[in-house]
């Protein structure tokens, strides 16, 4: 009992030496002329560092952190995957939305087994999604979690981990489902969780104990449910219906646990100088060459 309540003080010390000492950054910055009213967005990005970044490195982002330039990328990309919903419901109308129908299996952007050859397709699918709950779920997980990742650590690192899990979605998806066809933006997003996630598991204890296990919980709820929702598409849609590969999302989120994780582990170094990055490229380059090979000469769907 005495050794538990130990541990509880060390626990209740830790975190208040913690909260005095974020105070004392804060009322230091104040002092320092970062803005004598202390801006709304220097709390916003205060918030943004306490969810996104480990403790020994919050003071660096808050000392640069500006709005300059913007999260364009991911509010670019929500809204040309917006643009095109609205063009296959409303001017080309489905007959429903919560399933594929005729009509979006038949876009040029719609990755199709036998159409592997437009290339294109294996990064187009993308923009395309099945219905409302499809791309509400994908769109609000993008843009919750993908903005504060992109004031943090700029577009150029955030596209790269969202695309590198949408042309894993597809590859894999062409592996393990390759009669299936592939549509949605689940593998960027999963990607962008990934690599958060990982963040939140190896910085555990410095991105604030309570807030990271809500933080975990909140993740593994969204995951189920949108996995769930997947695995509805894949197996229990209607005779009359097309199934959807669902290999995407967790080919994505082992991009965003790889690459991902490197990239938003190096807020305050050249990712280019870091070895774990070129290890993470590596391996993802190698299972893209054997994807290649695969779809080249092994697919059933040739």
């Amino acid at each position: 009992m005495a050794a538990a309540d130990d541990v509880e003080m060390e626990t209740v010390n830790l975190n208040t030496e913690r909260a005095g000492k974020e105070e004392l950054e804060e009322e230091k910055m104040r002092e320092d002329g970062e803005g004598k009213d202390f801006p709304r967005s220097r709390k916003v990005h205060r918030i943004v560092s306490k969810w996104m970044l480990p403790e020994p490195v919050r003071r660096t982002y808050l000392e640069r952190a500006n709005c300059l330039p913007p999260p364009l990328f991911i509010i670019s990309i929500s809204l040309a995957e917006l643009a095109v919903f609205v063009y296959y419901a409303v001017w080309k109308p489905q007959k429903q939305w919560i399933t594929l129908d005729k009509g979006i299996l038949e876009s040029p952007l719609t990755y199709l087994p036998e159409k592997r050859e437009e290339a294109w397709r294996f990064i187009s699918y993308m923009l395309v999604h099945a219905g409302v709950q499809h791309i509400v779920g994908n769109l609000f997980m993008q843009l919750v979690l993908g903005i504060p990742l992109e004031m943090v650590h700029k577009g150029l690192r955030v596209g790269l981990v969202y695309l590198a899990g949408v042309l894993a979605g597809s590859l894999a998806s062409s592996i393990f489902d390759p009669l299936k066809s592939l549509v949605g933006a689940s593998g960027g997003v999963y990607a962008l969780m990934g690599g958060y996630f990982m963040n939140v598991i190896v910085n555990f204890r410095e991105m604030i104990p309570a807030f990271g296990i809500f933080r975990l919980l909140v993740i593994i709820l969204i995951i189920a449910l949108d996995m769930g929702f997947a695995l509805y598409r894949r197996f229990f849609v209607p005779a009359n219906g097309s199934p959807v590969s669902f290999a995407a999302h967790i080919a994505g989120g082992f991009a965003g646990m790889s690459i991902g994780y490197t990239v938003f582990s190096c807020f305050d170094k050249t990712l280019l100088k870091d070895p774990r990055f070129w290890v993470a490229i590596a391996a993802y380059v190698i299972c893209l060459l054997f994807a290649v090979f695969f779809n080249v000469f092994l697919s059933p769907a040739n």
